[in-house]
């Protein structure tokens, strides 16, 4: 009886013992594993966001590319087809003068001539709606910004260096001189320059 709760005691000890020995403790990361892990962590977070950052400079990019194509399209039409309001509103001129060429020749020459004056009046109100508006010369002092003197005229009824005639007209565009006048300017009579110096 003693014997096989000896040999019950022995035959568990041992058993338990294996049983304790499989136990393989768990093996902790070192601290450069660690940072490795961190640092591949990272790696993926960065080269995804340098994916994204290049995906979204190449949509720009075609974006821009775009665009410029775009502004030259535009640009381009607008250089062929700028004037196109201006050439509309002119073309009812130039079927006016056309019909006043129809008209037969001496009949009439009155009519004809009313009906050019008002084509003519036409054309300025269409060119003014535009921003075409001509000088004003004659009777004004003389303005070398947008007047052109042609000759000297002498002229006892106008003051010196103010426009007596006006040779051409002369045109803004909105504020910009596109033709300065060409006009004659008043000077002093002969005779009233000679009384002065001779009274001298």
């Amino acid at each position: 009886m003693k014997k096989a709760e000896e040999t019950r005691d022995s035959g568990t000890g041992p058993r338990t013992e294996a049983k304790g020995e499989g136990k393989q403790p768990r093996k902790r990361k070192s601290k450069r594993e660690q940072e490795l892990e961190m640092l591949k962590t990272q790696l993926e977070e960065k080269t995804k966001e340098t994916k994204e950052n290049y995906d979204r400079f190449l949509r720009v990019q075609a974006e821009l590319e775009n665009y410029k194509k775009r502004v030259e399209r535009e640009k381009s039409s607008l250089v062929r087809y700028g004037n196109e309001e201006l050439i509309k509103a002119i073309l009812p001129v130039i079927d006016n003068l056309e019909r006043a060429l129809d008209h037969p020749q001496g009949e009439n020459p009155d009519g004809l001539t009313e009906g050019i004056k008002i084509t003519l009046n036409q054309l300025l109100q269409v060119l003014e709606k535009f921003g075409l508006t001509p000088i004003a010369s004659v009777g004004e002092p003389f303005d070398p910004s947008r007047h052109e003197a042609m000759m000297q005229v002498e002229s006892a009824d106008h003051e010196p260096n103010a426009v007596v005639s006006e040779l051409q007209k002369g045109y803004f565009l909105n504020d910009r001189l596109i033709r300065p006048a060409m006009v004659s300017v008043a000077r002093r009579p002969r005779h009233e320059e000679e009384g002065e110096e001779s009274s001298d």
